[in-house]
């Protein structure tokens, strides 16, 4: 019982009193994750301003040859010509342009120290996401449907595929993702292994496709 004329104090609040601080806290990267997202953004970001830069020239002048076509293979103005290098009624690489920038900018604020909530990560995973659901898609057109590969479009895809797996992997670590105790051991561990497998699948795809070309 309090005595009279006094204050009673209050309880002090434990953990049950709210959610718990991992589930709201905000969080930042190591330097190393920083370097991998700016260097996908960059990576992104030249390949879709080049690309740009040869899609205009090419409705300048039909006849234009990118440089970057070097044989029936690797041949970007095929690309460049296909129905599937303008999706949305424009060339694919202006979406480049802004969505490569994004993360570009994302990477700059990482290395400066920049801590972001889940919803934040979140967001940037489901944007990785959809760009590398999108790079799946442009991939099996390039390889069965255009018969051709352009080089800048690989340099953009192996960008995507990286900052994808980068970022999932981070949110597994970090519990922004709800995941398995074995994903998050893996990720932790051995997070490289998993981007760097399925750029090799792709790879494989690319040289079993035009098996008789490479070697003949």
């Amino acid at each position: 019982m309090p005595l009279p004329g006094t204050i009673p104090q209050q309880a002090p609040a434990t953990a049950s009193s709210g959610p718990p601080p991992a589930a709201t806290a905000a969080f930042g990267a190591g330097r190393g994750f920083a370097w991998l997202v700016v260097l996908a953004g960059a990576a992104g970001l030249l390949a879709s301003w080049v690309i740009t830069l040869d899609e205009f020239e090419l409705l300048r002048n039909p006849d234009f040859v990118p440089g970057c076509s070097l044989n029936p293979v690797i041949s970007c103005g095929n690309i460049m010509k296909s129905a599937q290098a303008s999706v949305f009624g424009f060339p694919n690489p202006m979406l480049g342009l802004v969505a490569y920038g994004i993360v570009g900018c994302v990477g700059m604020s990482l290395l400066g120290g920049g801590r972001f909530g889940r919803w934040y990560w979140r967001t940037l995973n489901a944007g990785a996401l959809a760009g590398v659901v999108f790079v799946g898609w442009l991939q099996f057109e390039s390889l069965y449907r255009i018969n051709a590969l352009c080089l800048w479009c690989c340099l953009a895809w192996v960008a995507t595929i990286a900052l994808f797996w980068g970022v999932t992997g981070l949110n597994i670590v970090k519990g922004a993702l709800p995941a398995p105790s074995w994903a998050r051991s893996l990720f932790a561990e051995f997070g490289w292994a998993v981007p760097v497998l399925h750029i090799g699948v792709i790879g494989m795809l690319i040289l079993t496709r035009w098996w008789d070309f490479w070697t003949g």
